[in-house]
């Protein structure tokens, strides 16, 4: 069957960087087609191009047969082709329909027909089993729903192919099953999708077949009904790569950390954090999860010292820390993997050496005096870098200039190195590829056996049901429940997620 789609060779260049290397990429008409790969493959850039939003150097494109150059997003759009980013593209106060409309409304002479446009609307999102509310402002509807607006947006202006970028980032497992509906029902009539992910599990549910990138170039394309996710994992890094992590039942120590009541503001003095209660003993995991601003970026920052709590008190080992600066908590034996390691884990521009003794600099062996002892410093960063697998030419490369993966390793080395008595691991596998995900992993299974007390904060749900021995639900800055993680599903998580108590 001829394809709908074809991308053939397709190279695009950046200053030092070459994103996209010879590409090849083909989509039939009504199939789920899955672009797989790690964060720096290449897949939004391919993705940007057939878009208009990058013109290659290099490679042609053809659409229903017709080779063609799309220089710019309007010009994809006019051709049927629409994309869903993975930061929303909505204006928040304004109502469903009018995002929808937005830059296409109908008129009625030189004012908008709004009773066209709420008609057809409704009409669209009936069609398409895509049911919103065409009046409530976006401000005021979930995530999921957003989604469907976008999507409705591309469908509004007449997409027959949709684009959508890591969809599921900020939904609950609920919505992905909704979500996941919605695009075999588009596809059953007549639309064509192309899925970027890096959720192997996802791919295997929703997709007809998969291309996989690695560094810009392509893979491979196969049938989802002729692979396995251990096949396309091996794909995307390049070695065999164990998806299940393997631990032992939790040996449970004395508590560890123990919170009570604690609550908390944003930096608009809004409350974000509501009266939190929890403990974490040795030997533990406790995963919070939740979708992503739920009060949880700030109960860590509460946690660690970076963020000063509105009420309540913070105990480790017994001892009263609320309000400690962060020096003083990390002093405390706390090991911190934040999440944004750019803004709060690394200094980009210092070497490996200097980002390996971060917050420590000042305790011995690197301190002599006021003085730095070099030696001492050169051979802790040594130890690390094969310790830890950090692959780099040498400890004086700076951190800007090593693999996400490699990045991470640096603050999971320095932070577990400290000896801790707690770990707060806040998306510790965030942006980091799927060889370096199941180091991390290992790293934080060792801890917790050596008898680490661990606080785990992801966004990913298949991460904390596999690590955490206990989860704890966090739903607009409250814990709704904490439960065992052997009696957890994604389905019992993802209603707590939305709000829905037991």
């Amino acid at each position: 069957m001829q394809p709908i789609l074809t991308m053939e060779n397709i190279t695009k260049r950046f200053p030092g960087v070459i994103a996209n290397d010879g590409v090849n990429f083909d989509l039939q008409a009504g199939e789920i087609h899955a672009l797989v790969g790690e964060n720096g493959a290449g897949k939004s850039t391919l993705m940007n191009v057939l878009f208009g939003l990058y013109q290659p150097e290099e490679g042609k494109i053809a659409y229903k047969g017709e080779e063609l150059i799309i220089n710019e997003p309007t010009q994809a759009i006019k051709l049927g082709i629409g994309m869903v980013h993975q930061h929303f593209k909505l204006v928040q106060p304004l109502t469903v329909t009018e995002n929808i409309i937005l830059g296409s409304e109908p008129t009625l002479g030189i004012k908008i027909n709004k009773e066209k446009a709420l008609k057809d609307v409704d009409e669209l999102s009936k069609k398409y089993g895509l049911i919103i509310d065409p009046k409530a402002k976006i401000e005021n509807i979930t995530v999921g729903m957003q989604q469907r607006v976008e999507i409705l947006k591309t469908l509004y202006r007449g997409a027959d192919i949709i684009i959508l970028d890591e969809p599921t980032a900020v939904l609950t497992p609920q919505e992905v099953k909704e979500l996941f509906a919605i695009l075999k029902g588009l596809t059953d009539q007549g639309k064509s999708i192309i899925f970027i992910t890096h959720k192997l599990n996802e791919v295997m549910e929703i997709a007809d077949r998969a291309t996989v990138m690695r560094r810009g170039k392509t893979i491979g394309t196969v049938s989802t009904k002729e692979t396995s996710p251990t096949q396309l994992a091996e794909m995307m890094v390049g070695r065999q790569v164990l998806l299940r992590v393997e631990k032992q039942e939790a040996k449970l120590g004395k508590e560890v950390l123990k919170v009570e009541g604690v609550s908390g503001n944003d930096d608009r003095n809004l409350q974000v954090v509501d009266n939190v209660s929890l403990s974490i003993r040795a030997g533990e995991i406790l995963g919070i999860a939740g979708v992503e601003g739920n009060g949880q970026s700030e109960l860590i920052e509460i946690l660690t010292g970076l963020r000063k709590p509105t009420s309540g008190d913070i105990y480790l080992n017994d001892k009263k820390i609320t309000g400690l600066t962060a020096r003083e908590i990390k002093n405390s034996h706390v090991g911190y993997i934040p999440e944004d390691r750019h803004k709060r884990g690394l200094i980009l521009d210092f070497s490996i050496s200097e980002n390996a003794i971060l917050g420590i600099h000042q305790r011995k062996p690197f301190a002599k005096g006021m003085q730095l002892n070099l030696s001492e410093i050169k051979k802790h960063a040594d130890n690390l870098i094969e310790k830890y697998d950090i692959r780099t030419p040498n400890r004086e490369v700076h951190a800007r200039n090593l693999s996400g993966g490699n990045q991470q390793k640096i603050i999971i080395a320095r932070e577990l190195e400290i000896d801790p008595v707690l770990i707060i691991a806040s998306q510790p596998t965030r942006g980091v590829d799927i060889g370096a995900i199941e180091f991390i992993h290992k790293q934080i299974i060792e801890a917790r056996d050596e008898g680490k007390a661990v606080l785990l904060v992801s966004a990913e749900l298949q991460e904390i049901l596999s690590l955490s021995d206990r989860i704890a639900v966090i739903y607009e800055g409250e814990i709704v429940d904490i439960i065992d993680a052997k009696e957890a599903t994604e389905e019992k998580l993802g209603l707590l997620m939305a709000g829905v108590r037991n």
